[in-house]
């Protein structure tokens, strides 16, 4: 005797319409959820493209940090120059 076929209508498991899993909204709840998730997806992209272009304009960074890098140029000419004359003298 043969196992019956599990894609048969005879034994296919019907939709259930109430219990667990059942679906307790109808398709206009789903569909005002939907276009409401599309809008604040729309407005996070939008701030994240804002962001983006604020992170990666260079001389924004530059004018934003302009004491900070004039203190770093400052320091590593030092470093530089004291090294540069650490050589000459070992040198010399």
């Amino acid at each position: 005797m043969s196992a019956p076929d599990a894609a048969s209508p005879a034994t296919a498991p019907l939709p259930a319409t109430t219990g667990p899993g059942a679906p307790q909204r109808s398709a206009e709840q789903i569909r005002r959820d939907v276009e409401s998730q599309r809008g604040e997806l729309a407005g996070s992209v939008e701030l994240l493209r804002r962001r983006v272009g604020e992170l990666t304009d260079w001389r924004g960074q530059l004018r934003e940090h302009r004491d900070e890098l004039i203190a770093a140029a400052a320091i590593t000419g030092f470093v530089v120059g004291g090294l540069i004359a650490l050589r000459r003298r070992r040198r010399g």
